[in-house]
């Protein structure tokens, strides 16, 4: 009878602890509704904002004048070298002849441009020879060429200019063949140093519409021929155009100077200088053209191919046109 008594007490001890937790979850259910009605439900991933009061005020910073100096002054060379050599043996059945060849340029170039001012001065020396055995040593090129040129500019594309420029050759050149075509027993000698030589004063208007082309029109040019060998016109008839016994003469015209220098693409440049001189005390027919071109081609970083073009019309050298070509492998240095 107790065990009954006491199941029932904790049967309806049970029963009235469940409604307490039912009746207290119910009143915190409702009161969680009506504060989740002044709920702000934040943006995503949005972090708190502080908001502070900005003061701006002057404040003074030192500053230091930079440490900066313009160069005017423009500076490029490029040195070539070219040698080839061949060897046969005496027996060779398909022939040949022993060969040395070795041929070289040098080519400065400085500019110092500071508006108006422009200064430009040019160094080209090129000389090759070979040696063919049984034949002695023959030159295949030589060149001295140094131009200057100072200007003022006019206006955006046009200057001002006086240049002078200077060319002759290194060594004596020698004349291997007969009028006639055939071998000469003896070689004899048409030219050498300053045998001729060419000085050019000119004074006239320069057109540079890019920086890599320009054309000087020089009204005003005098130009003086050297022959300071007396014995060359016993060989070259027309002695450069100097008189028989004189090692000078003098003449005044009007020249035109065509140059180009350009990169035609990044491994490939061409050089070229055209040069038209016309007296004004002689016929037309006694005009002078000259053209020198160099095209570049660079196989790796020190190893180019170059060929080398002079064509020139003379008539107090040669009443023909004048020719010259070279194609050479070698190495090549430039800088910058």
């Amino acid at each position: 009878m107790l065990k009954t008594v006491s199941g029932v007490f904790f049967l309806l001890l049970f029963g009235v602890i469940i409604s307490a937790k039912a009746q207290n979850t119910d009143s915190l259910k409702s009161d969680t509704n009506q504060l989740n009605k002044y709920r702000v439900d934040p943006g995503h991933n949005a972090l708190p904002n502080i908001l502070r009061p900005i003061k701006i005020q002057p404040s003074q910073m030192p500053v230091n004048l930079l440490d900066y100096k313009i160069n005017y002054w423009h500076k490029s060379l490029i040195f070539g070298l070219n040698f080839s050599q061949s060897s046969f043996t005496n027996n060779y059945s398909a022939g040949g002849i022993s060969a040395i060849a070795l041929g070289s340029n040098l080519d400065f170039k400085t500019e110092y441009n500071k508006k108006p001012f422009d200064f430009a001065s040019e160094t080209n020396l090129v000389y090759g020879v070979s040696k063919n055995k049984g034949q002695g040593s023959r030159k295949t090129n030589d060149r001295i060429f140094f131009d200057n040129k100072v200007a003022t500019q006019l206006s955006k594309k046009w200057f001002f200019f006086g240049s002078l420029t200077f060319e002759s050759q290194f060594s004596a050149g020698y004349n291997y063949t007969n009028p006639d075509g055939s071998n000469a027993q003896n070689p004899y000698l048409i030219s050498d140093f300053m045998s001729p030589g060419y000085l050019t004063e000119s004074l006239g208007f320069e057109y540079k519409p890019v920086k890599y082309f320009d054309l000087r029109l020089g009204t005003g040019t005098a130009r003086q021929t050297f022959v300071l060998d007396t014995t060359i016109y016993h060989n070259q008839a027309g002695n450069y155009g100097v008189p028989i016994d004189h090692t000078v003469y003098n003449e005044l015209a009007v020249q035109v100077v065509a140059q180009l220098d350009k990169d035609l693409s990044k491994n490939v440049h061409i050089n070229a200088r055209y040069a038209v001189f016309i007296p004004y005390i002689q016929p037309l027919a006694y005009t002078s053209h000259r053209l020198d071109a160099t095209l570049t081609a660079k196989v790796t970083r020190l190893i180019a191919m170059t060929v080398n073009t002079t064509i020139l019309y003379d008539k107090n050298t040669s009443t023909a046109i004048q020719g010259t070509e070279g194609l050479a492998l070698g190495m090549l240095y430039k800088f910058p």
